[in-house]
């Protein structure tokens, strides 16, 4: 059984120690990447530097995250990307054998526009596919958590739309101890890679605005979040401190009416 996420020493140990390999090979791949960018700086016929430098800024692809500890995609323990019934729109509820809860907590609509970067990011990706997962506002995973392991909610995969679309209804996340509030998404390249959880193309998090989820923590539910959020921040999360840029999700709406995170998510 797993200790919740207050027991830093057990499962925080646990999960920085399992990310530490993913966030090293993302640091080398932008070292590589910026060698790169070094080389297309010579000005070509008919195009400035300056051009050059700017487009490859406009189209780079979305940062390459940790899944961390809890993904439920069979790389840490349980698959829940082969159940029946994860292919859906509202994330809200647990499927299948499942007990059957529905996680709490202010109403939240998540859109991901998924771009293809060898196109220039002038092209949607339709029919890939988007798996998302994020924990609920007690901090805790579906799946992995004492109290929710028999739960599978907040959990989904949706395939994209002729815009490169996804939309997901869902809730707002709390913030756990030692993490900036974020939500987990990988991108394969068609529903049924996906939904046999294999050949992932793409893995990483979005972030949430401070303000917004201050606000959504003053409400009931959220009492834990408030301590744990005043601790972090964004330079400071193991995460998004080396860069959030293309991770940070344009969020709007209240508390009364819920809100709507979208982000443009670039492979």
């Amino acid at each position: 059984m797993r200790r919740h996420h207050d027991d830093e020493s057990h499962e925080h140990d646990r999960g920085l120690s399992y990310d530490l390999p993913v966030l090293a090979r993302r640091r080398m791949i932008r070292l590589m990447a910026g060698a790169g960018v070094g080389a297309a700086l010579v000005p070509l016929a008919g195009c400035t530097a300056d051009a050059a430098s700017s487009a490859a800024a406009d189209c780079a692809t979305v940062p390459e995250e940790t899944a961390g500890p809890y993904p439920g995609d069979g790389s840490n323990g349980v698959n829940v990307l082969k159940e029946s019934g994860v292919v859906r729109g509202d994330i809200t509820r647990s499927f299948g054998d499942s007990a059957g809860g529905t996680a709490e907590g202010v109403p939240l609509t998540l859109t991901l526009t998924v771009m293809d970067a060898a196109s220039g990011c002038g092209t949607p990706k339709k029919g890939a596919a988007v798996y998302v997962w994020h924990c609920d506002r007690e901090g805790g995973y579906s799946l992995y958590t004492e109290g929710v392991t028999d739960e599978n909610y907040l959990r989904g995969v949706q395939e994209t739309d002729e815009k490169g679309q996804v939309n997901f209804t869902s809730v707002f996340p709390g913030c756990y101890t030692g993490r900036w509030p974020h939500i987990h998404f990988e991108v394969y390249g068609s529903l049924r890679d996906a939904t046999r959880a294999t050949a992932i193309t793409n893995t990483s998090q979005l972030a949430l605005p401070k303000d917004v989820c201050e606000t959504v923590y003053a409400t009931e539910g959220y009492e834990r979040s408030v301590t744990n959020l005043g601790r972090l921040s964004l330079e400071s999360d193991m995460v998004f401190r080396d860069g959030h840029d293309q991770q940070l999700a344009a969020v709007e709406g209240s508390v009364g009416e819920g809100y709507t995170a979208t982000l443009t998510v670039t492979v």
